[in-house]
Parts: C-alpha cells; structure tokens; sequence
C-alpha cells in the first residue's frame, strides 16, 4: 500500500472481484494500519471473503505491539542513526563545543531514545517525558541548558542533547510561530514543519538562552531525519522481514484477518486483531515510549547529565537560580 490514504467513500469491491483475491497485505506503519482496518470493515460489510493482514512496518517503533516488540525496521534506522549520532559526539569532544540534535519519529521518542541511550548523550529529550507537565520550548530549552551547566560542573566542556521532533506535535500554532522563525504556511495556515530544520530550532533558542544568561557555550544543529529511512537494513531486520512474511502465510492458513502479525521473542507467531488497538474513529493508536519501564527509568534516573539540588551551590557560578534549571522540577518528577 502507497502512502496515499483513501477515504471510506473511495473503497470499491469491484478490484478485488476482478482479480479474484483472496488475501490483501498492508505493509507500513499506523496510518496504514488505520487504512487496513477500514478496509477490512468495509469488505466485511460487502460480504467479500478477502482476508487482511498487517505487517508492522516503520521506524518510528509506535505500533501497539507487545511490550519490548520491535517494527521492522526500527533497528536498522536506529543503528544508522547510532552512527551518525556518534560521529556528532566525537566532533564535540575533539572540538569543545555542544550539538543540539533532532531526531524524527513522530509524536512517539522511540528513535531519538534509542539513539540517545546508545551514544550515551547528556540529554535525552522526548515527549513522552512531559507525563506531568506541558510541552514548551522554554522547557525544552532548560533542560539543555541544565545538561550543559552540569557538564561545566563536572569539568567537562562538551556535549550532545538529542531532542525528538515529536515534541512539535503537542505544541500550538502559536507557540511554533512565537520562535521568530520564517515559515511557510500550508491551505489551513498551519506552519509548514517539514520545510524547517527542527534542530535549528532547538538551537536557535537555546543560544538565545544562553546569551541571556551571559554563558559562553557554542552549540551547533544537526538534524538527524530522512537519511535514517532507507538505510541498509541490518541483520536482525532482513531476518525479521522474512519472519514476519512467514507469519502472514501462517496466520493466512488459519483463517485470520482483520490482524497484525506479531512474533515474540520465542518465535511464537499470533495475530494481534486491529479493532483492539484501535480509538474511537477506528485509527490504530501508536504506542508511546513507556516512562513506567525500569529499562526506561534507568537512564533518565542514571545516564544523563542534568542539575539536581546538590548541584545548587555550584550552579550559582552560571546561572542565578539553579531551581530553573532543576530536570526533575522541569517535568514536575519531584
């Protein structure tokens, strides 16, 4: 299925009488899982005996799958953007300086969490993290600059922040338009995101941060998106791909339709049904990054580098009131 998303008013029998099929697999992420499973309604409905199956595809890892279940491809976009992302960290360390970096992936943090988490960055940023609190640029922007105060704290002049581009999506017009940024608008007069670099952003703010607050911290953009999804697939994805068609085949010969092929870790191959998954209006609702998991927990609690109240005394030197700049005050975690 293309990228194109026909309307209910747009399904017509009279292909899948004429090509007599009999089974019709819908390859991609959550908009054509919500596609699938309004086609699988109206099939049902005209009494056509055409079975759908599902596969989970996308790089954005938000399909409903059971808990620790990949995408296919997530993996491989993933360690594409590892090593680009690495490549970045390395530039700040040998040059000195920080890179506020934007990683895609939709409304969901699975990529730029990945990434993060893989290449150890100071600061991990991601919508799922504003559990207790709403989104802001201003919010976003402390915490970046939470991670670099902290960092001068521990003698160490350099860093990376990786900001999911997810966080646009819970933000409003207004607020988007308030950065001072030049867009484009679209028919409805929303700011055209797609034609703007989100890292830059990110960036552009954090220095007029930093400027207010008068600390010499030079930072750099860099946007991680498009290049991560036609990478090569890595191993674990080809053999998965061939898993997954396999059990298309498999849940085919049961008679199952209306359902997303999942295999869990064992190899155990089961149909997870779309109207299970699905909202209100039918759409398959993506699955978030879970703050409640300890594999999440732990890095946010762990790995990162942000100002806590010990830190205080010694972030007076940078800014005049740490509390601010306090992460877990940030997000009301305290």
């Amino acid at each position: 299925m293309s990228r194109y998303k026909p309307k209910d008013e747009e399904f017509k029998v009279d292909f899948f009488k004429k090509n007599n099929v009999k089974l019709l697999v819908t390859i991609g992420g959550d908009d054509t899982a919500s596609t699938a499973n309004r086609l699988s309604k109206y099939l049902a409905k005209q009494k056509m005996d055409v079975k759908n199956i599902h596969v989970p595809k996308t790089i954005d890892n938000d399909l409903p799958l059971p808990e620790g279940t990949p995408t296919f491809g997530y993996h491989s976009a993933k360690e594409e953007g590892v090593r680009l992302s690495t490549t970045i960290y390395e530039d700040a360390r040998t040059s000195g300086n920080w890179f506020v970096v934007s990683a895609m992936g939709r409304e969901a943090g699975h990529l730029a969490f990945g990434i993060g988490t893989a290449c150890h960055y100071p600061m991990i940023i991601i919508p799922e993290m504003f559990n207790k609190t709403k989104i802001t640029f201003d919010k976003i922007t402390r915490m970046v600059i939470s991670s670099m105060v902290k960092r001068r704290i521990l003698d160490i002049d350099y860093g990376a922040a990786i900001i999911s581009e997810g966080v646009f999506h819970f933000m409003s017009d207004q607020e988007i338009i308030d950065t001072g940024i030049n867009f484009t608008y679209d028919d409805h007069g929303h700011p055209e995101l797609g034609n703007v670099s989100k890292s830059h952003i990110f960036n552009m703010l954090t220095q007029q941060h930093l400027k207010n607050l008068r600390i010499n911290v030079k930072s750099r953009p860099e946007e991680i998106g498009y290049e991560l999804r036609c990478c090569r697939p890595i191993a674990y994805d080809l053999s998965y791909a061939t898993r997954l068609g396999l059990g298309v085949y498999t849940l085919f010969s049961q008679g199952e339709t209306g359902c997303m092929t999942t295999i869990d870790r064992g190899g155990k191959i089961t149909p997870l049904y779309l109207k299970d998954v699905e909202d209100e209006n039918g759409k398959v609702k993506p699955r978030l990054v879970n703050m409640e998991s300890e594999s999440v927990q732990v890095i946010f609690n762990n790995n990162l580098h942000y100002i806590t109240k010990e830190d205080y005394r010694a972030a007076e030197k940078y800014v005049k009131n740490p509390e601010e700049y306090d992460f877990m005050k940030i997000l009301n975690w305290d």
